[in-house]
C-alpha cells in the first residue's frame, strides 16, 4: 500500500519512472525477501497503473485507448492497453524493489 501511495503521489509532481526510486526506497527502509519485495513493488504499482489507465480511458470515451491500441497492434482493446501499462510499471517498480532487496542481503567488506 505504502508503494502504491507514494507512487501516485509521485507520479502527480514528478517523472513516470520516480516510480522506481519509491520501490527501491520503500524497501531500503523497510526490508524484505527478494521474492517478497518483488512482489510487493510489481503488484503496488500493477494494480495502481491499470486502475489510472481504465480511469482515463472512461474519461475521455475510450479515444485515446483505441488509437494508441491501433499504433500497438493490439486492436481498440482498452482492456489489453491498460495491463501491459500495468505491467510495464509493475516491472520496473519491482526490479527496482528487488535491488533494493539483494542490497540490503549484500555484506559490507572491510
Amino acid at each position: 500500500m505504502l508503494i502504491a501511495l507514494l507512487s501516485y503521489i509521485s507520479g502527480v509532481y514528478f517523472p513516470w519512472w520516480t516510480i522506481a526510486i519509491v520501490g527501491f526506497l520503500v524497501i531500503l527502509l523497510l526490508p524484505q525477501p527478494p521474492v517478497s519485495a518483488f512482489l510487493s513493488g510489481f503488484i503496488a504499482v500493477f494494480l495502481l497503473w491499470t486502475v489510472l489507465a481504465a480511469l482515463i480511458n472512461t474519461a475521455n470515451g475510450g479515444i485515446l485507448a483505441g488509437r494508441i491500441g491501433l499504433l500497438l497492434g493490439i486492436g481498440k482493446s482498452p482492456v489489453a492497453l491498460a495491463l501491459i501499462t500495468g505491467v510495464i510499471g509493475g516491472l520496473v517498480t519491482g526490479l527496482a524493489a528487488l535491488s533494493a532487496a539483494y542490497l540490503r542481503q549484500t555484506p559490507i567488506q572491510k
